[in-house]
């Protein structure tokens, strides 16, 4: 087991949802030499800025948890990029942090690489036995390229790199932009922005019927860092809460925690994404990690924030001020 105290730690996306509670995670572990590099400085997808970034700050620790991510809808317009963009990101940055003489890399890959009908609870061992669902496969597909690479590096190189799959995040500090939104903060902002505005129905994607497994975003943090800590194997892990709702019944939830009592439309026409998501998460639990927070409690917290910082901001938006 390493203790991180002493590392320099380069956090892409650092400054990111995910990455912002994982940097406070390591800092609260007595962590004090942390790199947030900024999309504006260096381009992650360009080797160049990789190879300058990797020189300006010279980490002994890379986790990298940039990507270019969405919901389904962001993926289905965007394939082309979701794939370039976050494979050449992942590659290259493993490549020259290799080259540069990184002695740990943490990649953060993503629960849609796992094949559209694996068999629930998701275990690693499946995660080949198939091909990912086919709204969001380039974005899934692209991740998970750096599990061959960590797998194939590990071999011919001895390089010291390790794989997780964070299930579907949500909580404070999330994206609420409807372009680029996961399900919680857009059903979030879609219901707020009905109540506000006397709106008598919400429309939603789908039939309702897909489950999904939710993580508490504070809980993920948890989890990476503790794998950065205790875990050395290319084998992949899961990290998650092991515990899966219906679409429907998130949407019954945060339209009663957010008071809107309208009728919610179902849009079948539109996809509904994989079947069922949840998690085999025995592995993490090897390392120390399981998932603490509450759903109901976790989703009241997200709530709040999103009414505290950015629900006004929105509805004047909407208002055309």
């Amino acid at each position: 087991m390493l203790s991180l105290q002493d590392e320099r730690i380069l956090v892409t996306g650092g400054a990111g949802f995910l990455g912002s509670h994982l940097v406070e995670r390591l800092r609260s572990m007595g962590v004090r030499d942390i790199a947030i590099p900024r999309s504006r400085d260096y381009d992650l997808v360009e080797k160049e800025a990789i190879v300058r970034l990797l020189r300006d700050c010279s980490p002994s620790m890379v986790i990298h948890a940039a990507g270019m991510v969405g919901g389904i809808g962001a993926n289905m317009q965007n394939p082309g990029s979701f794939f370039y963009k976050n494979a050449m990101m992942g590659i290259q940055l493993m490549e020259q942090a290799r080259l540069a003489g990184v002695r740990k890399f943490v990649a953060i890959g993503t629960i849609c690489a796992y094949p559209k009908f694996a068999p629930v609870p998701f275990r690693e061992e499946d995660i080949w036995n198939g091909y990912p669902e086919e709204t969001n496969a380039p974005y899934g597909l692209a991740k998970k390229m750096m599990l061959v690479q960590s797998k194939a590096y590990r071999e011919q190189y001895g390089f010291n790199s390790i794989f997780l799959l964070p299930v579907n995040l949500f909580g404070p500090r999330d994206n609420f932009d409807p372009r680029r939104s996961h399900v919680i903060p857009a059903m979030i902002r879609k219901f707020h922005s009905a109540k506000s505005q006397g709106l008598p129905s919400v429309t939603l994607w789908g039939d309702g019927s897909p489950t999904r497994e939710f993580l508490y975003v504070e809980d993920c943090a948890l989890g990476i860092a503790l794998a950065t800590e205790r875990y050395d194997s290319s084998d992949p892990v899961n990290l998650g809460s092991g515990k899966e709702i219906s679409i429907r019944e998130l949407a019954a939830k945060i339209s009663s925690e957010l008071g809107y009592e309208g009728k919610i439309i179902w849009d079948t026409s539109k996809p509904n994404g994989q079947p069922r998501r949840m998690l085999d998460v025995s592995r993490a639990k090897e390392f120390g990690f399981s998932a603490s927070t509450d759903f109901d409690q976790g989703l009241r917290k997200t709530i709040r924030w999103y009414l505290e910082n950015v629900a006004d901001c929105h509805d004047e938006a909407q208002d055309g001020n």
